[in-house]
């Protein structure tokens, strides 16, 4: 799944008249970006949430058939927030674990070992594997602690949540489609049991949250840079 409901709010102006996953960075939006590392690691059911200006994203994605996949759209009238958002699209995401990617950020994860990982996310051992990254400058204290593979809510070293992981439905028991809710508490209730795995991408990860953000990546890009 790829969430792209958000409002973008520090995009701003850019995204009064753009969805954010459709800005462009070298040459191509954000969310195709996605797709097509997604499609080249053999994903190609893919499911897309939206809200603000989605039907932009429909217009322009379609089908996905163009890009070799193949998309179910999940909109939402409300933007219902990360675990929102997921609960409502669990219908179209199978009775197994499946991996979610946040359409606003750049990363070059290995998709294919995270969707091993994710087969062995079940119901009574993990609920949740969390793709972590070296704290940037906007989240210095990071998010979580990382401990031999398991994460945790508080200890060392603290990491940054990519926005990218594994998840098995079981994890949005209690949840009630089309109501708002948030991702971190259930994540967090799930740490204090111990079912959350996770690990550190060493590579290339950048949170596209602000215009300048977007600019540098775009250029990055423009140059060649990986």
């Amino acid at each position: 799944m790829i969430l792209a409901a958000g409002r973008g709010e520090r995009m701003r102006p850019l995204t009064d008249t753009c969805p954010k996953p459709l800005l462009t960075v070298g040459g191509k939006p954000l969310i195709v970006w996605h797709i097509e590392r997604l499609r080249d690691a053999g994903i190609t059911e893919l499911v897309i949430n939206h809200a603000h200006l989605g039907q932009q994203l429909e217009d322009t994605l379609g089908d996905g058939q163009a890009l070799g996949v193949r998309i179910s759209w999940s909109p939402e009238t409300r933007a219902l927030e990360t675990a929102g958002g997921i609960r409502q699209a669990l219908p179209r995401l199978g009775d197994g674990a499946f991996i979610v990617v946040n359409g606003d950020v750049f990363c070059d994860v290995d998709f294919t070992a995270l969707q091993t990982t994710a087969a062995r996310l079940n119901a009574s051992t993990d609920l949740a594997h969390l793709v972590l990254v070296a704290n940037p400058e906007h989240n210095v204290d990071g998010d979580f602690a990382l401990n031999a593979g398991r994460v945790r809510t508080h200890g060392t070293p603290r990491l940054t949540f990519s926005g990218i992981g594994a998840y098995h439905p079981q994890l949005f028991d209690g949840l009630t489609s089309g109501i708002p809710a948030k991702l971190a508490p259930l994540l967090r209730s799930a740490m204090d049991a111990d079912r959350v795995s996770g690990k550190l991408h060493p590579g290339q990860w950048i949170d596209v949250g602000t215009p300048e953000r977007l600019q540098a990546l775009d250029a990055a890009l423009s140059r060649g840079a990986p």
